[in-house]
């Protein structure tokens, strides 16, 4: 009986081509795995992304015209086309005109895909679904096809591609609207089509005759050029996140939850076989941590900033401090936690979310072995991870928002909760033994609290012989005769008291109804510490204080938009609950204050010096004038300096297109499109969409931000390479090409006449000095609306730029925690020539 033949899976392909005429491939070779996935960007007749999965030795493709979305409420429509041979998983490049397919083509990702549940998709496709896991460099996680009924003469297969809620769901446009350049090369549409990349011919006779062609007789088709890995300079210091102490694990979804280790916090600035290691504050501690920085020097990381902690293991293997400081001593193991990057390849990734910068610092560290470790975690299951770890021993967890930026400063996005109380602790004096030899007894501790220095209790326990000659040796040299605090005559007795300059780490049971520490026992000194800056760690959930931050607002009934009806005590209270959000794109950055004292009804005026008038919680940086003169500049880190400037009646917040840290190198371009007075706002979003468009084609994704007012600012994030001449230039040139190109719509001339009907595109927020109202940040105008980013989907159905007011906090701050704007105004981008 004769065999039955299997049907030819490339019947259709091949049907499509006369192969006397194209050069095309006919087939292909299976991958390793059999698992091969791939997407195209294909910018043919309409632009589509063309989806491949490799089964049975082909690549089925299904031609996805808006894109995947990573929210799993979109269903895009993905029309079945013929199966490709493998040959095309490789391809990036041009087809001409004309020819079948003729456009641009981008890799746009690729990896490999698992079935769900042991169903073979290869199966499953007849019967009008495909469930699989993709592990590719943008679309992860669960995806799922299914295929339509067909409708009565329709001939094509028309399938819906949806993602499937898990951790690797997203917002709408988080694929489609940000990632614009291929996996492979690094190039946007753009630098592929004109990047004199060889072409594809599907006719034979113009391969033959074109020497650039890829698929000319004879010559093999090219691989698609390579990203180059970048390897930069020894990263700078970067300030250190911190963590909020609360008294219970945060519950529900979206936390990463780590061991609390035991030790020294360290900033590890990597490039190639050179390291340094920084403490928390910015001090170079490269020799102490020596094997760690030799260990890390050995692994050939190329240029990263990695954050940790340096520790010491005691018998049980758990991190130790009192281990730790017996190592530093005496030349101990130390080992090295890694938990966050916050640099690679030169690129800052400090805007990108926890799990995705852990997910990189993961892949740096793949190779590496102790004392370097990688810090896992666990995204659920946080109480009982506390209640077991308490139980071995440890000090506590670390719990981290998943989708949060890295902010150097204390925030809530960072949770710290511990099994016993411990903190930190100044050495008010000493007590010595009655015994022979004068041996130690015990330590007076201290607290600053209000500006003050106040007694805090005695530990006489967790000394052993080494540890009491040490601290004896330290602490004789600093003796005076005055407690340097008021401290009760009966705690007095006996003390030697000293210069309070030492810090040491205490655990304790709790405190008194006086205020002074119960069951103490001393775990080693901080160097890593200063005195004036130990102040008692209570959990954010046992604090009374009813001013927010700290900071006690006056007059807070005072009207400041009689329009709206808003006191300063109703804006204090909104920027106190959106401090997270707003200091996430606000904090650290040379900043410019609206401040209306009386009201928006009265003068205000615009102040970016510092003058000294806000006090210890608003910083300032210096910067370098014109005139070659320098002014110190506002700069607000977190929630207290924030509400101390509302106190000084600030109304709105404008920043600078750069960080204080690198004043001279953007990380932002702002294009500010202004309407005329006779236009809706329709024509705003219209115009605000050809932006993203033409943009998007030179490889800059961008993000809408609705300015509370009547215009919208079209934002593309750049990682901080080029200086303030060479944005300026673009942001000028792409202006006025746009302006020519379209005059009856566009104007890029600053004087109002030439703006009659229409848009203004004020290019000149991306200049050196100028400033852009920063997001969330309220507006001094009627209704005290808000300038709020919104997802480009979103921006079609806006019928206003002021659509929320600081009576929104609640929405806006669930909001922005939304997957939908987590990756929001965060892209690996740089500028692109023009």
């Amino acid at each position: 009986m004769a065999t039955r033949r299997k049907p030819d899976a490339l019947a259709t392909y091949r049907a499509k081509r006369d192969f006397k005429r194209t050069r095309e491939p006919r087939a292909g070779r299976r991958s390793k795995s059999g698992h091969l996935f791939i997407v195209q960007k294909h910018d043919a007749t309409r632009l589509h992304w063309d989806f491949r999965l490799e089964m049975d030795g082909v690549l089925k493709s299904w031609a996805v015209t808006r894109g995947p979305s990573l929210d799993p409420d979109d269903k895009r429509l993905a029309v079945r086309t013929e199966d490709h041979p493998m040959a095309y998983a490789e391809f990036e490049g041009t087809i001409p005109e004309g020819e079948y397919g003729g456009g641009t083509v981008m890799l746009w990702d690729r990896g490999e895909w698992e079935p769900v549940g042991g169903k073979d998709p290869a199966k499953t496709i007849g019967e009008g679904h495909v469930h699989v896991i993709l592990h590719g460099q943008r679309m992860k996680g669960e995806w799922l096809l299914v295929r339509m009924k067909p409708r009565k003469g329709e001939k094509r297969e028309n399938w819906l591609l949806r993602k499937v809620e898990d951790k690797e769901a997203g917002g709408s446009g988080d694929l489609v609207d940000n990632a614009l350049t291929s996996v492979a090369s690094g190039r946007s549409m753009a630098e592929i089509a004109q990047g004199g990349d060889p072409v594809w011919h599907s006719d034979a006779k113009k391969a033959k005759d074109d020497p650039k062609a890829a698929n000319a007789p004879g010559k093999a088709p090219p691989k698609v050029p390579a990203r180059k890995k970048a390897i930069g300079q020894l990263p700078a210091f970067h300030a250190v996140q911190l963590a909020t102490l609360v008294d219970h694990v945060p519950s529900g979804s979206g936390w990463l939850h780590e061991v609390k280790y035991d030790g020294y916090r360290a900033l590890l600035a990597v490039s190639g076989d050179q390291v340094k290691a920084y403490t928390r504050h910015g001090l170079d501690w490269s020799d102490r941590f020596a094997p760690i920085v030799e260990a890390v020097a050995g692994l050939g990381l190329g240029s990263a900033l990695i954050d940790g902690e340096v520790v010491a293991l005691d018998k049980q293997g758990r991190p130790s401090f009192s281990a730790l400081q017996a190592a530093l001593k005496d030349g101990g193991a130390l080992h090295y936690f890694a938990f966050d990057l916050l640099s690679e390849g030169g690129k800052d990734l400090t805007k990108l979310g926890n799990a995705e910068r852990k997910q990189r610092l993961e892949a740096l560290l793949s190779g590496a072995e102790p004392p370097i470790h990688y810090a896992d975690h666990i995204a659920s299951g946080g109480e009982k991870l506390f209640d077991r770890l308490c139980r071995e021993g440890y000090e506590g967890i670390v719990a981290k928002r998943a989708d949060a930026p890295y902010r150097g400063a204390r925030t809530r996005n960072w949770l710290k909760v511990k099994c016993t109380r411990r903190q930190e602790f100044v050495i008010l004096g000493y007590i010595e033994s009655d015994r022979k030899g004068r041996d130690l007894r015990s330590l007076a501790l201290g607290l600053n609290e209000g500006g003050e220095l106040r007694y805090a209790g005695r530990v006489g326990t967790g000394f052993d012989a080494d540890t009491r000659a040490m601290l004896l040796a330290k602490l004789k040299p600093l003796a005076r005769k005055t407690a340097p605090a008021e401290v009760p005559k009966v705690a007095a007795r006996g003390v030697q008291w000293v210069t309070p300059r030492l810090v040491a780490e205490i655990a304790f049971a709790e405190f008194t109804a006086e205020n002074v520490v119960r069951h103490a026992s001393f775990l080693g000194l901080r160097d890593d510490k200063e005195a004036e800056q130990v102040v008692p760690e209570k959990p954010a959930a046992e604090s009374k204080d009813v001013k927010p931050f700290g900071i006690a607002i006056s007059h807070p009934d005072r009207v400041i938009d009689p329009d709206g009806d808003v006191t300063k005590g109703q804006l204090a209270d909104y920027y106190a609950a959106m401090a997270d959000p707003i200091l996430r794109w606000m904090g650290g950055r040379p900043v410019s204050l609206v401040r209306c004292p009386q009201g928006r009804g009265r003068k205000c005026f615009f102040q970016k010096h510092d003058a000294g008038s806000f006090g210890e919680h608003v910083g300032h940086v210096a910067i370098r004038e014109k005139d070659g003169s320098s002014e110190d500049y506002l700069v607000v880190e977190d929630g207290a300096g924030l509400l101390a400037c509302v106190q000084m009646g600030t109304i709105e917040f404008h920043g600078w297109g750069a960080p204080a840290s690198d004043v001279e190198k953007p990380d932002r371009l702002v294009f500010d499109l202004d309407p005329d007075e006779g236009l809706d706002f329709e024509a705003v979003v219209s115009a605000a969409r050809h932006l993203h468009d033409l943009l998007g084609e030179m490889g800059l994704a961008t993000f809408p931000m609705l300015t509370g007012g009547k215009g919208v600012h079209v934002i593309a994030p750049l990682t901080p390479k080029a200086e303030w001449p060479a944005v300026k230039d673009f942001a000028r040139r792409f202006a006025a090409a746009l302006a020519e190109d379209d005059p009856d719509r566009f104007t890029a001339a600053l004087a109002k006449t030439q703006r009659k009907g229409r848009i203004f595109i004020d290019y000149l927020r991306n200049q050196r000095g100028a400033t852009a109202v920063m997001p969330y940040s309220a507006r001094a105008r009627a209704g005290t609306p808000v300038a709020v980013p919104v997802t480009w989907q979103e921006l079609r159905e806006m019928d206003g730029a002021a659509r929320w007011h600081v009576g929104d906090a609640k929405e806006l701050a669930k909001r922005a925690g939304s997957k939908a704007l987590a990756r929001w105004g965060v892209a690996d981008q740089t500028l692109p020539d023009l």
